[in-house]
């Protein structure tokens, strides 16, 4: 079974990874930066993982996202998959798609690495 690397990332600090699949967050769903009370916080903290998860659309791209990348494992020659999961400043819907995605692709047996890019960066002012 081939292994799943998911990077999570900010538009805004630099391009995408190189990636199979690359999810941009950035304006279909619900960012927590507008929020005040989130701003600082990060994908791992429970508001901001609730915020983002509650969000109108968030699961079932969630799903899609596991079934392409299940698509894509079963190619003849395919040992490694990677998913850039992408928002603007890489701090809170990427980070929480990213490792909702891992914790789904694990129970179906894959091996993931997950490596959020731009989780430590200063939050971008906009």
């Amino acid at each position: 079974m081939a292994t799943v690397e998911i990077v999570s990332f900010g538009f805004l600090h630099a391009d995408a990874p190189q990636a199979d699949i690359v999810l941009d967050l950035r304006r279909a769903f619900r960012d927590p930066h507008v929020d005040p009370r989130m701003r600082q916080l990060t994908g791992r903290d429970r508001l901001v993982r609730h915020t983002v998860l509650r969000t109108r659309g968030i699961r079932q791209l969630l799903k899609a996202t596991t079934r392409q990348a299940q698509a894509y494992a079963t190619g003849p020659s395919v040992d490694r998959i990677v998913i850039g999961s992408g928002c603007a400043g890489g701090r809170h819907r990427s980070v929480v798609v990213a490792e909702k995605l891992a914790r789904r692709l694990r129970r179906r047996g894959h091996t993931v690495t997950v490596t959020h890019r731009d989780i430590r960066r200063p939050v971008v002012q906009r």
